[in-house]
């Protein structure tokens, strides 16, 4: 296909799938009437971009870039820091831990709910696309269990037993369920803002690892099954910069995610970081303000109770939802698969474009978390002068106050809008990356992404949505 007809079939296409957006964001943005331009030009602008992207990828990236980007090192690194940031990880953990307990059970003055879904959850995962695996070096259980097996070898007469391999067919699945379950505490368990119930699963999820690294080795386990290890190195490999012990090293941006290996449940793993940060956008809008209440009294019909039928009711739309994405994921695949002529099954094809999702996962959770990290990270502030809310003062900070003014609701607006644009354009970057190594040619590669790229569109549409759904 020439120059030509391809920008012809886009601008088609253009009239099509910019008109989505339109009806799309007919619903939201109630709450934005400050914005300075029409409301239905974010959703137009987005399409744009999108579609603008793909046609200058199509023309002006003949070859792959990312795929084969070497790496350069850049500085050597002081060996003892790796340790020294485990030991700041595990004193940070028992603080946690023990804040859980002995602190005030209200959520709003214990250090460890605010730490846990706004620090944690949200200002690591930005950390991580910024500065790399940060999360590797300051990971609590990993640092333990590498200080026990040390002494262990060095104290023992007799070598500590080889962990058992790791079962292939297992891959990135147990991960898939620890973010799952995560996201389900944080969106659905009633007990979340119990700073004690929190103390109780961060024991529990840590007793968990410890076993996983004793059975199939430390690395092993934390590459695979860590859900937070793993979550938290897929938005690493965005980064420019890869830390080993010792060294730092740069490359391209974007080009670690080309060697992330295609292992069982990584797919399954990045539609569940997509759906639950999706479902987090969809809950708090007026759709599921009616779905919900009448998903509840059918269950309290059946005898549950108030507050478990509430959460089977959440736990249906949060598995729902990430189902939805999980099929609209596969619906382009499909297609590419069709444009492309590609031989190889359609779970195949998906595991080898699962990484273009990485840069999408982590837009959804910059857009629908940066007013909770930008307003309550401020409360770390106090919290760590008094992080058991108990009248301690020991920075000097305990008065300190959250200041909602410094960034408005129109400065918070552009930046998650932005955020998903460049996560689904980085999103279209990878894939045409991919896709020119992966079939016989340039034409066959931007025929097999027009699927793709209506996939992206639909992403885009659906984050526009759901957050102004959840700000109407």
């Amino acid at each position: 296909m020439s120059h030509r007809r391809l920008l012809a079939a886009l601008a088609i296409g253009a009239g099509i799938l910019v008109a989505v957006p339109q009806s799309a964001i007919a619903h939201g943005l109630v709450g934005r009437e400050d914005l300075p331009i029409p409301k239905w030009l974010f959703g137009w602008g987005s399409s744009v971009v999108l579609i603008a992207s793909f046609v200058g990828l199509a023309v002006l990236w003949p070859k792959p870039r990312l795929e084969d980007a070497g790496e350069r090192r850049t500085l050597s690194v002081p060996r003892i820091l790796d340790p020294i940031c485990g030991a700041i990880g595990v004193a940070i953990f028992a603080l946690l831990v023990y804040a859980g307990f002995a602190g005030s059970q209200t959520a709003t003055s214990n250090i460890t709910p605010t730490f846990t879904f706004a620090v944690f959850w949200v200002g690591v995962a930005a950390a991580s696309m910024v500065f790399g695996d940060i999360f590797k070096a300051f990971n609590p259980w990993r640092a333990v269990a590498r200080v026990v097996a040390a002494i262990a070898s060095a104290g023992g007469r007799r070598k500590l037993p080889a962990p058992m391999p790791y079962p292939v067919a297992l891959g990135r699945w147990p991960a898939a369920a620890g973010i799952l379950a995560f996201v389900w505490i944080e969106l659905v368990y009633s007990g979340r803002t119990d700073p004690s119930n929190l103390a109780v699963l961060m024991l529990a999820y840590a007793a968990v690892q410890f076993v996983g690294m004793s059975l199939y080795g430390i690395e092993s386990w934390n590459r695979y099954c860590d859900a937070f290890g793993v979550y938290f190195g897929l938005y690493a490999r965005i980064s420019p910069l890869r830390w080993e012990r010792g060294a730092l090293y740069r490359r391209p941006p974007l080009s670690g995610l080309t060697k992330l290996d295609p292992v069982p449940g990584t797919v399954a793993l990045l539609c569940v970081m997509i759906g639950t940060t999706s479902f987090d956008g969809f809950s708090g809008g007026a759709a599921w303000g009616e779905i919900a209440p009448r998903m509840t009294d059918s269950l309290r019909e059946l005898g549950f109770a108030q507050a478990t039928a509430l959460e089977i009711a959440f736990t249906i739309g949060l598995i729902a939802v990430v189902a939805l994405i999980a099929g609209l994921f596969r619906l382009g695949v499909t297609g590419m698969r069709s444009g492309s002529g590609a031989a190889e099954p359609v779970d195949a094809l998906a595991a080898r474009f699962a990484h273009t999702l990485v840069p999408i996962a982590l837009a959804y959770v910059v857009a629908h978390y940066f007013s909770l990290l930008a307003y309550q990270g401020q409360a770390m502030a106090y919290l760590v002068s008094d992080p058991l809310g108990e009248g301690a003062n020991i920075f000097g900070t305990a008065t300190s106050t959250i200041d909602y003014s410094w960034a408005s609701a129109t400065a918070i607006w552009y930046v998650q809008v932005a955020a998903l644009v460049i996560g689904h354009v980085a999103g279209l970057i990878l894939a045409h990356d991919r896709a020119l190594v992966s079939f016989k040619d340039g034409q066959t590669a931007t025929h097999s992404q027009y699927w793709m790229l209506a996939v992206m569109i639909a992403f885009t549409t659906l984050g526009l949505w759901l957050l102004s759904a959840a700000n109407a």
